[in-house]
């Protein structure tokens, strides 16, 4: 994947930031305008100015994918001032941006020295590999297992592949007729990997920020904000001024989700215990919607295994429809597959991700270090914050046993085609090493990595770790 250091990115979060403007300043009756200062910006070439009107499409909501791409974006606008409610969440690809990639294959480069070894030629299985001065691939004859590049001695066969495809760890994403990307919503765990991957700005996420910013200028509506844990860094290390940015961009409450991770942690816990006594192999985590979605959709043998304890966004989104009912709650994240979540959730009415809220700063001139600090009505558990990192959700499990139940955790650390695989193998043969607890997280890291993220995660690990110092051991926190 790419690393969050590249040239894109900014285009991306200037696209977002203007799309926020004109709803909040002109109800995107510039719409047109912002779209010709962006090219005028980024270029005019056919692909940039197709990747510039997929990324406004996406910010407003839609789905690049299933609209008339032709249709005007001012038309786009007044449909997404219209709408009541969000579209089907997803990632999608804007086809007229796609580079249409050359499908995995291994090429020989001008590297070759032509040995007298010649390991590719006498390991190729398939004897797809003849050499006359130089070593030479029959494509036909090639069945691309790589080993042709394993054995070279000067690194000279080089493997090419898509990015966006071979990041994908459920294969959700794949070429038309016309040797473009398309992604499968029914089988894609929005895991977001292949946004992360594509160069070319391509692959989008319909974002529910115009969604979110007509409900707050609702003067009949309160909206509530549910920020993750992997908050810590993302705007700042003041969390006290981030808080205090939230109210002022409309947000009438902002709820830590860690507070619901109390809850999680408990309910797990004793899940885990009642699971063993009945003898069951082992149990996994809940937490991470990508590889729920993974588990059910691609590697079934598996769900039995999953717990059935709410995540921190479910409890979360409990207590916020319970103190305030007729409020509209929106997530916000590092996650983009909480959207999925959410769906089947009547409690969560919105998802954002980092990024959009970073944009909606900006578009509505929110100077969070000019703010006075604000504080989280509830406090959470050292345990609870330590959730957006990896092995944060086991620890917390293992906090609450007492001794009640064996304890043996091993974890999944980022989803991927191998840990598909490697899920498979443990539905069927158990755990390795005998560990009876899993905990598998979608993004490397943790939820700090997250496609909705603004900074490095190691850098927001720090912060994260340090706020989470400050809290109280889980079993000291009362939870009501």
């Amino acid at each position: 994947m790419l690393t969050a250091k590249n040239n894109l990115a900014p285009v991306r979060a200037k696209v977002a930031e203007l799309v926020a403007k004109s709803l909040i300043e002109n109800e995107f009756s510039d719409i047109n305008s912002v779209f010709e200062s962006l090219v005028a910006q980024y270029g005019e070439d056919k692909r940039m100015k197709a990747m510039l009107k997929g990324q406004i499409l996406a910010a407003m909501g839609f789905l690049a994918q299933e609209v008339d791409m032709t249709k005007s974006l001012e038309d786009f606008g007044k449909e997404a001032l219209r709408r009541e409610k969000a579209l089907r969440a997803g990632l999608s690809v804007t086809k007229e941006a796609c580079n249409a990639c050359k499908s995995k294959s291994y090429e020989v480069t001008p590297m070759c020295q032509g040995c007298v070894a010649r390991p590719c030629e006498a390991n190729c299985a398939k004897k797809a590999i003849t050499v006359n001065g130089k070593a030479f691939i029959d494509e036909e004859k090639c069945i691309k297992c790589g080993l042709c590049a394993g054995y070279c001695p000067y690194g000279a066969i080089h493997k090419f592949v898509v990015p966006c495809e071979d990041a994908c760890p459920v294969n959700a994403i794949s070429k038309d007729v016309d040797g473009r990307e398309q992604i499968d919503i029914e089988k894609c765990v929005s895991c977001g990997k292949c946004l992360q991957s594509c160069p070319f700005g391509a692959v989008v996420y319909n974002s529910q920020m115009v969604d979110v910013l007509n409900a707050i200028k609702n003067p009949d509506k309160k909206v509530v904000a549910m920020v993750a844990p992997a908050i810590l860094g993302q705007f700042g290390n003041d969390l006290g001024k981030v808080i205090a940015a939230y109210k002022a961009l409309g947000f009438d409450e902002v709820i830590e989700v860690a507070y619901g991770a109390e809850y999680t942690s408990k309910n797990e816990s004793a899940e885990f215990v009642e699971r063993m006594e009945e003898g069951a192999p082992f149990m996994t985590t809940s937490c991470c919607p990508a590889y729920v979605k993974t588990a059910k959709v691609h590697v079934p043998e598996i769900e039995k295994f999953v717990s059935h304890t709410g995540s921190p966004m479910f409890y979360t989104a409990e207590i916020a429809k319970k103190r305030f009912p007729n409020a509209v709650t929106v997530f916000v994240g590092p996650c983009l597959a909480k959207r999925i979540e959410a769906e089947s959730n009547p409690n969560v009415d919105y998802v954002l991700v980092f990024a959009d809220v970073d944009a909606m700063f900006k578009a509505k001139g929110v100077d969070i270090n000019a703010l006075d600090a604000a504080a989280f009505a509830d406090e959470a558990s050292t345990q609870s914050r330590r959730y957006a990192l990896s092995g944060g959700v086991a620890a917390a499990v293992a906090n609450l046993l007492d001794g009640k139940a064996e304890y043996r955790p091993f974890a999944i650390n980022g989803l991927s085609k191998d840990s598909v695989k490697a899920l498979k193998k443990y539905a069927l043969k158990g755990l390795d090493d005998g560990c009876n607890m899993l905990e598998v997280m979608s993004c490397e890291g943790g939820c700090i990595a997250g496609p909705g993220c603004l900074s490095q995660p190691k850098k927001a690990a720090v912060i994260l770790e340090k706020y989470a110092a400050e809290g109280k051991n889980q079993k000291e926190c009362e939870i009501h």
